[in-house]
């Protein structure tokens, strides 16, 4: 059956997600599952350092907004894994926004073969029909003014990601492969695209792509393209959050993401949507890392980013496998629980994060918010996007520096002190479970 959308059902679902978890199925239904619990989670401080936990569903007055099916979706040939048809949530814009848009794409890793994409198009990930038929829009998607005071009267879209290769798949490779799966990454991206130009996009006078982890990494790939939509007086910028992913090695001095992005540019055929001059001068799954991809970008980008992005250092810095007797258990599910030695190689991640970034330090159009905190996607909570509690840098939250660099108030570029320095940080906790 379909998941629901109704908060009753909430806390089973998270239950089955940890289970998915547990049974270590992949990168791309881990990322999800803690994707899930920022929107159907109540967020708790724990003293002085913000931590969230799981708990139960929180109770409050939520606009819900409903998933709309892509039309011409058959016509198209643009699917999800599974053959079904694609779909994204639009709400409309009012008063000063109505000639504004913000687009938002989900998250949810990736799929590196045909097992695991096999598994994927049975989840929401991969498959329309487990999609909710409603979901809340909050943070940089709210329409509450308080909440998201530069762009809470924008059309709002969020897009559903049910691909597994950050929306740049190509049909191609599904020949080969024989598996029944539809790599159509880049056309539903497309056709998606055709259908919001259709209903009024084309008439932005400002446009904001933004996607947060894969999401944010399928934002990077189309920033280009989504800017070529338009017009040339019309302002067009991107937002990357928690997309930008390393090229780094893990604890053990292996290379797991750079294999894993390898299998899943061979499987989806993934290299047809990366940046030519990149291709050119190096493999494929290179061009698939954010370093690369930024070096050429043209339009203006923002990166809100965690300096300690619990995602990657559970995926990248510390997977399961590089720790098969636990040494690092206790620090993967709370920082507070790690010891010196554990804070300095995690220093050091942050310190690996902020060399690469600093090649587009001298780039003004480049935008940055780096905070020091334990977390994965924050622009989509209200907690960690604009609240009296969000993190902050400067006194600044990432609302309001995203809104500055947008705006061309003033030029962005705040990064954090190292961990633990900010008190207002919202650190994940998952020695809690649900």
């Amino acid at each position: 059956m379909p998941y629901s959308s109704s908060y009753s059902n909430s806390n089973s679902f998270l239950r089955n997600l940890l289970q998915w978890h547990k049974k270590d199925f992949t990168i791309a239904t881990f990322i999800f599952t803690f994707i899930i619990f920022f929107f159907y989670s109540r967020h708790s401080n724990n003293n002085n350092n913000n931590t969230i936990t799981l708990q139960q569903p929180f109770a409050t007055t939520i606009n819900l907004v409903p998933l709309t099916l892509l039309h011409n979706a058959k016509q198209r040939g643009a699917f999800c894994l599974d053959g079904s048809d694609p779909g994204y949530h639009f709400q409309k814009g009012f008063g000063s926004g109505s000639h504004n848009w913000l687009l938002h794409i989900e998250g949810g890793g990736w799929c590196n073969s045909i097992a695991s994409c096999s598994h994927r198009k049975m989840t929401p990930l991969g498959s329309s029909k487990y999609m909710e038929r409603e979901v809340p829009f909050s943070g940089i998607l709210s329409s509450d003014p308080s909440q998201n005071p530069d762009f809470f009267n924008w059309n709002k879209v969020k897009i559903r990601y049910c691909d597994g290769a950050s929306f740049a798949g190509h049909s191609e490779s599904e020949i080969k492969k024989g598996s029944g799966l539809f790599f159509r990454g880049q056309l539903i991206w497309e056709a998606i695209m055709d259908e919001l130009l259709s209903i009024g996009m084309s008439k932005a006078k400002q446009a904001l792509l933004s996607g947060c982890s894969a999401g944010g990494l399928a934002t990077l790939i189309h920033c280009d393209d989504f800017r070529d939509f338009f017009p040339k007086e019309t302002t067009v910028k991107c937002l990357a959050d928690a997309g930008f992913f390393l090229d780094e090695k893990d604890i053990l001095g292996n290379s797991t993401m750079r294999s894993f992005y390898h299998d899943v540019v061979q499987l989806q055929g993934v290299a047809k949507s990366l940046q030519k001059d990149c291709i050119a001068k190096m493999e494929p799954f290179k061009c698939l890392f954010p370093l690369e991809i930024i070096k050429n970008i043209k339009t203006p980008v923002f990166l809100v980013h965690p300096a300690y992005d619990f995602w990657q250092i559970h995926n990248i810095l510390v997977p399961q496998g590089s720790d098969p007797h636990g040494h690092w258990k206790s620090c993967r599910l709370n920082l507070l629980n790690c010891n010196a030695n554990e804070i300095e190689i995690l220093h050091h991640f942050r310190t690996s994060l902020l060399k690469t970034v600093n090649e587009f330090q001298q780039r003004e159009e480049i935008g940055m918010f780096i905070d020091s905190c334990f977390i994965h996607c924050q622009t989509l909570m209200r907690e960690t996007w604009h609240s009296p509690n969000s993190p902050k840098i400067n006194d600044k939250t990432i609302a309001d520096s995203v809104a500055d660099w947008f705006f061309d108030r003033k030029v962005v570029k705040r990064i954090d002190c190292p961990y633990p320095c900010n008190p207002t940080c919202h650190n994940m906790d998952f020695s809690t479970r649900v």
